[in-house]
């Protein structure tokens, strides 16, 4: 039996590609795709979806999440813009609703690997920043990729001072610091997903960067996920809890 999707976003972008990267999955179905002014807990009900992918904007991802899990359906979210709270929020409704699904920052697997090592490479070397670079028209900054990045190195590290402070002759030079870490945004046309975590020691720097040339680096990871949420039991924060 086939697993029942609905790409939710499909006129996007990234929901286009989902939308196509289904269709051609193994095991995979569409069944809906929905956009701006679509009722999407109505098309839950009518096509008794299995899974719904979601690439909306960041502005409405969290209402979206929402009325996926509150509709049955497993949700596969790569919207980005989601808070640490959100994200429990969201995890205790799919628990409540006996559902598994996966928000996942980046469905890229270099990215994927980027935030692992990055992880690993902090318990030796603690001075760290964050440079991500994205498209001009993404929606948010930081990008959801590069908050998970820090999460992640916090977790390692434990609470952190944060970055040096230094006069800032312009305000922001030195970026915005989450989970004590500094992040540097760039927005710009040509780009599509970048990021860099750099790390520094005395007399030594370390940089690991994972570079998406084209969208379409992220669709096995979504194929993946699709498959994957049906058997799960819990949402996961993160492709890496998939593979």
């Amino acid at each position: 039996m086939s697993i029942k999707v609905i790409v939710n976003g499909a006129s996007g972008r990234m929901g286009s590609l989902a939308a196509q990267a289904v269709e051609a999955a193994d095991g995979l179905s569409l069944v809906g795709r929905a956009d701006l002014g679509d009722n999407l807990r109505d098309m839950i009900g009518r096509e008794k979806a299995d899974v719904v992918v979601d690439f909306t904007a960041a502005s409405v991802g969290y209402q979206m999440a929402l009325d996926i899990i509150e509709s049955g359906a497993r949700p596969v979210i790569g919207t980005s813009g989601f808070i640490l709270d959100q994200v429990k929020k969201l995890q205790e409704l799919c628990k409540k609703q006996k559902v598994g699904g996966v928000i996942a920052p980046n469905f890229s697997i270099s990215a994927v690997l980027m935030m692992k090592y990055a992880k690993d490479a902090a318990r030796y070397l603690r001075d760290v920043e964050i440079v991500e670079l994205h498209h001009d028209n993404k929606e948010e900054a930081p990008s959801g990729t590069a908050i998970r990045t820090a999460e992640l190195i916090e977790e390692e590290l434990g609470k952190t001072t944060g970055p040096k402070e230094c006069r800032e002759i312009v305000a922001h030079t030195r970026g915005g610091v989450h989970a004590g870490i500094a992040i540097h945004s760039i927005r710009l046309p040509g780009l599509v997903a970048h990021q860099e975590v750099l790390f520094g020691g005395l007399g030594q720097t370390l940089s690991i960067r994972s570079d998406t040339i084209s969208r379409d680096s992220f669709m096995p990871g979504v194929v993946l996920a699709c498959r994957k949420v049906v058997t799960a039991d819990e949402l996961y924060y993160g492709l890496e809890h998939l593979l």
